[in-house]
Formats: C-alpha cells, sequence, structure tokens
C-alpha cells in the first residue's frame, strides 16, 4: 500500500480568510477555484494543501485511483489501493498530450491522474491556450476520449481545477506598493488566454493580496485542516445522503434536473440573484454554478434550504478575472 506524504496544515498559512473560505466550500461541493494575486500571496502554498482538508477515497474512488496509475505505469510492483487522494501540478509547458492522454498506446493524462483528486495549474495563463481549452470535455463530461487508428480509449478525468494566476503579466496590478509597468494591450492579451466558456466553469473566483509584514509575526493561531476536513465531511454526508442512488456525490455535479429539485431558493435570496444576474452578466452556466455553490454553503452551514446569506457568499466569488 502506497505511503501518503506528510500532510500540510491550513494552520500554516497566515491570514487570506477569503481565499481558505474559498477552498472550504470548493472541497465542501467538489467545485472549482480560480486563484487571482500578486506573487508572495500564498496561492500555491493554499492549493497544495487543500487535499488534507478533502474526505478520504472511498473504496470503490481508490479503485478507480489505483486502476489509472496502474494503466500509467505509475505502480510500482507489488503496490496495493493508493489511499491518498490525487495532487498533480503539471508544469506550464506541458502539451496537450501529456495533459489529457494520447500516444499511439493511449494513456492517461494529468486529467486522469487527477481523477477523484486535485489538477492544480499555477500560473495559469503561462499555458498556452490551446492547452487550457482541452480543460473543457474533461470539466464538463467527468471523462476524456482519445480516438485512434486502432481503438478509442476513455479515461476517468473527475477532478477538481484550482487555478492560480497573476493579475498581469508583471504581477503588481493594483498592488498597493508596487507599481504595474503593463500596458492595457498587453493586460488585453494577457486575459484573452483565459476564454470565457473555460472561465465560466471555474465557480470561484477569489483575490489573493499580498500579505503584510506585520501580519507575519502575528500569534492568532490559524484553524488546522483537520477542524476545516471536520465541516467538509459533514457537508459531503449531507450531500451523499441527498443524492442516494442518483450515481452523483457533490453539489459540483447536480444535472438541471436535480437542481430545480434541490436548489430551491427563497423569496429573498431570489432577489438578490436577479440583481446580481443584471449587474454581473452572468451567463445560464454562472447562474447555475452560483446556485451549486450557495448550496454547498448551505450544506456546511447545516442548512437544508437556501437563504439569501448563503446566495449573497457565493456571488462574492462570482466575479469576472
Amino acid at each position: 500500500m502506497f505511503q501518503e506524504a506528510p500532510t500540510l496544515d491550513f494552520a500554516d498559512v497566515t491570514g487570506q480568510s477569503m481565499a481558505k473560505r474559498a477552498l472550504e466550500v470548493a472541497a465542501a461541493g467538489g467545485h472549482n477555484v480560480l486563484f487571482i494575486g500578486a506573487p508572495g500571496g500564498g496561492k500555491t502554498m493554499m492549493a497544495r494543501r487543500l487535499p488534507g482538508i478533502l474526505p478520504p477515497l472511498t473504496f470503490d474512488e481508490a479503485l478507480d485511483v489505483t486502476a489509472v496509475h496502474s494503466v500509467a505505469g505509475l505502480l510500482p510492483a507489488g503496490a496495493g489501493l493508493q489511499t491518498a487522494r490525487p495532487f498533480r501540478a503539471p508544469h506550464h509547458t506541458i502539451s496537450n498530450a501529456a495533459l489529457v492522454g494520447g500516444g499511439p498506446q493511449p494513456r492517461p493524462g494529468e486529467v486522469s491522474l487527477a481523477h477523484h483528486g486535485v489538477l492544480f495549474l499555477d500560473e495559469m495563463l503561462e499555458f498556452s491556450r490551446h492547452v487550457l481549452e482541452v480543460l473543457r470535455q474533461p470539466l464538463e463530461e467527468g471523462h476524456v476520449a482519445i480516438a485512434r487508428a486502432a481503438r478509442t480509449a476513455v479515461f476517468p478525468a473527475r477532478f477538481m481545477l484550482i487555478g492560480a494566476m497573476n493579475p498581469c503579466p508583471c504581477g503588481y496590478a493594483g498592488d498597493p506598493t508596487r507599481v504595474c509597468r503593463c500596458t492595457p494591450p498587453q493586460l488585453d492579451r494577457y486575459h484573452d488566454r483565459l476564454s470565457g466558456p473555460l472561465r465560466d466553469r471555474l465557480d470561484l473566483t477569489v483575490d489573493v493580496p499580498a500579505v503584510p509584514i506585520d501580519a507575519l509575526y502575528e500569534s492568532n493561531a490559524a484553524e488546522s485542516s483537520t477542524e476545516v476536513r471536520a465541516r467538509v465531511v459533514a457537508a459531503r454526508a449531507r450531500q451523499s445522503d441527498r443524492y442516494a442512488g442518483s450515481g452523483i456525490t457533490t453539489n459540483a455535479r447536480l444535472t438541471t434536473a436535480m437542481m430545480a429539485r434541490h436548489c430551491a431558493i427563497d423569496r429573498s435570496a431570489l432577489a438578490v440573484v436577479t440583481a446580481a444576474m443584471r449587474q454581473l452578466s452572468l451567463s445560464a452556466r454562472g447562474y447555475d454554478r452560483v446556485r451549486k455553490v450557495a448550496r454547498t454553503i448551505a450544506d456546511l452551514a447545516g442548512e437544508d434550504r437556501i437563504r439569501a446569506e448563503h446566495v449573497a457568499e457565493a456571488l462574492q466569488f462570482r466575479r469576472l478575472a
């Protein structure tokens, strides 16, 4: 059996309460996250601590993960079930084939090796736009189909996507102490690397500002990963009970028909959503993802019904990059 790597703890992260809350919501509902912030804010540090707050793999999930890694040739001889959730962080120079899988004899790519785990794209906009666009199919369908002359191979790819990017090419747009020297055309070209359809599939977006120097010396203890994980596990249990027998285990995977039943919102929450749709120009997909995130926030609060405060928090994480 694989040995699990030492778990990195959220207690090591100073400040960044908004970003840590976003990861807690994402872990509870299986959502995708985009971090935007200048270098040194802790985006990578927090992303690498996400597996520590995710629920343990179920037996069936462990079988799936082990099978994928076996096909990829990554299991040592005599290894048993993999018990740790995968965390994959490919370099931005990765090719399409390495990301989604390929080769004369098709092999799983990074999206499949992250199945039931996390795919982390650090410096997300440094990846080529074409490479980023191939993520749309696995994010939407949960699998990758690789067609070759002899056969078509289908690999599972149900993962959480965590992206981290700078606000501009130099990294200092909006920074109160450092001057951004990027021109408007440079900013436009930079942001155009993230297409609207892919952006729409990132459920939570959060700013990660640089931590003030004096905050690094504060003695206030942050919550540990164990404490956060307990809330995540409880929220996942509510979802498992609610969707029992449907084949769906998290809010992020809800179908349109299931949302009509399980994501009903009260009158005050509907007014908040309606106003936000006009102000933020939300697409239909964006509207659905706000409701799914609000459903997860309600689960973390132990609520059966989505209320206005749950929708308001979900909307905080829904803004255009």
